[in-house]
């Protein structure tokens, strides 16, 4: 299973986005997000909703609970 470190990454790198840019986006500073993307700090239920907002994939995605990044239908 991939980490939330690891996909948090790779959907910024992906995207050409900086960690300061992520940051403005979550309302957090450089420092706090890079510290999600190393795993020294554990990524906030707020901020994992952010994201799959502004990335367009699935919570379980981020968390790599599955490999497709499309939300499930309802």
């Amino acid at each position: 299973m991939i980490s939330y470190q690891k996909r948090i990454r790779d959907l910024r790198e992906d995207s050409n986005k900086t960690q300061k840019e992520i940051a403005h986006i979550l309302g957090t500073s450089q420092t706090m997000y890079a510290r999600y993307e190393r795993g020294a700090s554990e990524l906030p239920i707020r901020h994992l909703l952010a994201l799959c907002s502004f990335y367009h994939v699935s919570a379980d995605y981020i968390l790599g609970l599955t490999d497709s990044p499309t939300p499930y239908k309802r």
